[in-house]
């Protein structure tokens, strides 16, 4: 096979090699589950990663979900959790944003593959004559057109903070082993190592066809480059844990032709030692040490160190003949107290650049960990946030006001946004939820309805901050309008995102500049005041993928507010003029109405490049200690060491620590 040169991949911007063009070849790491669904996939395959990157290998992840949907755009939050927004647009599973907030990541559409994606591009081909005639069938089209799209999407780059590049080679794969000493910034930086989460469980109909496909895979890519492992659930029934689930859940899989090297299981409690040998010996794997322990801990940052303690990555460099990975020397103790010097361990590695700086370090006595490379340093860091997090006493009391609080991974990565800010603070956060339907004095009314709505008040009136998330429909948006009145004349701490910042727009022209009947043309197309319109160039036919979608810019164009303060939500952001935040809206603050809403006080200190789409709306710190919305998503970007800073905002406004932070930030 002739090797290529490298190629732009037009769809995301970016430049990327065939496969056989990368001097190493990719290492694939497949997590499948059995016996039930929400085991915890997602968070094992996010710490096995980011135990991988703590030992210096690059990781790249993709999420297969067998349902026919072509993405998870369309799909009610009550059933499948929220859609998490790619910075392409993507709209994808939730799993894709533990993947990005654990690892630091920035993957695309293309990272989440479903049936519905697949069997649209066979079909495509099929329409165009791609198969010369062929019959087209399950195997092999569409099996090889899974195989074929996950070797593709694992070499796509996923973050900018390598530091590897490689030579583009000619058709004769000439200089395809030679590293390039004089790289330019659109040099390629592939991972190491490709984890794939495969959606649901093992013994589903729907996910059948994937399994084939990743049997098939197995011996396309080779033993040495794919490694198997299995999520199961331990119960414990009679104070006896139970590994019968496991054994079918292992025997399923293993039917299909998959036979996993490694076992995670999940329990309340740590996994006996003849637990271990008891399911090592009935499910085909190379000892109890292949058995590992997934029982429940403080919070999931300890998971990788967990993964960690019990030498997977020692499995895993064995089974992937991972050479360059670093071994850990086995020093690491997780009863120790020291923080500093438990946090130092995890960079005692055999061989590697971060071993040798910190036994160096060591040897002459400093303590500043700043030194070290970005490696060590983000796993210090990741170790000692895990630690501190669990010392944390004093709370803070944050309301979400949202329509789908029956199911709060509709809000994950609300929710996940809120507790990295929190950790930014070092407050425990308490959450506490509201439907937005309680809060409206409709509600009241309705029989049976007053003890929620006495119940739904009483916890806005306890919050130390709120937080109105985004959604779509009539139901509740009153409600989310009546949080925001609330806010801005108690001076609660607000943040309103997506339709919780159109709410507070809607509320401020209602109720100070005397517009009674303001409102979204989404909720009534008769109003006169309409401060909320459907964005014209919206199709309002089709429901798919027709939204204003993925990142885009917000400048800040009023810096300075009337009184002459700075916008807080500028500070927010380190003074910077630009940022790039997500977005996932059909409907926008009318442009007709922005100037008579801003001069009446609530100030649109953030626009799109244009100028003429509102992004950010604030009251001056003068009026109000922190009362923000922003039209796009700031969540899907926030990480457990570097916080959205909306949210940073709310929470240091919550805790009474804005005024200092504003201070120090001039």
């Amino acid at each position: 096979m002739k090797r290529t040169q490298l190629a732009c991949n037009k769809q995301h911007n970016i430049y990327k090699p065939s496969p056989p063009a990368i001097l190493c070849k990719m290492k694939y790491i497949v997590v499948t589950g059995g016996v039930v669904s929400g085991l915890g996939k997602g968070v094992t395959i996010s710490s096995m990663g980011r135990m991988l990157q703590g030992c210096g290998l690059r990781v790249t992840s993709i999420k297969i979900d067998p349902y026919l949907n072509v993405d998870a755009g369309t799909m009610s939050p009550f059933e499948h959790g929220e859609t998490y927004v790619l910075n392409d647009g993507g709209e994808t599973d939730l799993d894709l944003g533990n993947y990005e907030r654990f690892l630091s990541i920035s993957l695309t559409s293309d990272h989440n593959i479903t049936t519905g994606k697949v069997y649209r591009k066979v079909i495509g081909k099929e329409r165009r004559g791609d198969y010369l005639g062929k019959t087209v069938q399950v195997v092999p089209h569409i099996t090889n057109e899974i195989q074929e799209w996950i070797e593709e999407v694992a070499y796509v780059p996923v973050d900018d903070q390598g530091n590897r590049h490689w030579d583009a080679v000619d058709e004769n794969g000439v200089n395809a082993a030679t590293p390039s000493s004089s790289a330019d910034e659109k040099d390629v930086r592939v991972a190491d190592v490709c984890l794939i989460e495969v959606g649901g469980t093992v013994g589903d109909i729907e996910s059948s066809v994937f399994l084939e496909a990743l049997r098939q895979f197995q011996f396309r890519v080779g033993p040495s480059n794919f490694c198997l492992t299995f999520v199961s659930l331990v119960p414990i029934m009679g104070e006896e844990q139970k590994t019968k689930p496991t054994q079918h859940g292992v025997r399923d899989l293993r039917s299909v032709g998959l036979s996993p090297t490694v076992i995670f299981c999940r329990c309340k409690e740590v996994l006996e030692e003849s637990t271990k040998n008891k399911i090592a010996s009935f499910c085909h794997v190379d000892g109890p040490s292949c058995v590992l322990s997934v029982h429940d801990v403080n919070n999931v940052y300890h998971v990788p160190l967990l993964l960690l303690e019990q030498k997977l990555h020692r499995i895993l460099a064995e089974k992937l003949q991972l050479s360059s990975i670093p071994k850990l020397e086995g020093r690491l103790d997780l009863t120790m107290n020291g923080l500093e010097e438990k946090a130092t361990m995890w960079n005692l590695c055999e061989g590697s650049v971060a071993n040798e700086k910190v036994l160096a370090m060591l040897a002459s006595g400093q303590e500043d960990l700043d030194t070290l490379g970005g490696i060590s340093r983000s796993m210090i860091d990741w170790a000692r946030m895990a630690f501190k997090l669990d010392g944390f006493h004093v709370s803070v009391k944050i309301v979400i006001v949202g329509k789908y609080t029956g199911l709060q991974d509709s809000y994950l990565s609300v929710i996940k946004s809120l507790k990295h800010a929190s950790m930014a603070v070092e407050r425990k956060l308490d959450l506490i939820w509201v439907e937005a339907g309680h809060l409206e004095n409709d509600f009241e009314g309705d029989s049976g309805g007053e003890e929620e709505y006495k119940a739904a008040w009483e916890k806005m009136k306890s919050a130390d901050g709120v937080v109105v998330p985004g959604g779509f429909g009539t139901r509740g948006f009153n409600g989310k309008v009546a949080a925001a009145k609330f806010c801005r004349e108690n001076s609660v701490p607000y943040l309103g995102i997506c339709l919780g910042f159109q709410a507070m727009v809607v509320e401020y022209s209602r109720n100070m500049l005397g517009w009674e009947d303001a409102n979204s043309t989404e909720f009534d197309e008769e109003t006169k005041n309409p401060v909320v319109i459907f964005m014209p160039e919206i199709d309002k036919e089709n429901m798919g993928g027709t939204m204003r979608l993925g990142s885009r810019n917000t400048a800040f164009t009023h810096s300075k507010h009337d009184d002459g303060s700075p916008s807080i939500a500028q500070i927010m952001y380190k003074n910077a003029s630009v940022v790039s935040e997500r977005h996932r809206h059909r409907y926008e603050v009318n442009p007709e109405r922005v100037d008579a809403i801003h001069d009446a006080g609530l100030k649109f200190v953030g626009r799109d490049e244009t100028g003429t789409r509102m992004e950010i709306a604030e009251l001056p710190r003068s009026k109000h200690p922190y009362y923000v919305g922003c039209q796009y998503h700031p969540e899907f970007k926030s990480r457990p060491l570097n916080p959205s800073p909306p949210f940073h905002g709310l929470l240091l406004a919550a805790c009474g620590m804005i005024d200092d932070y504003a201070s120090n930030s001039k």
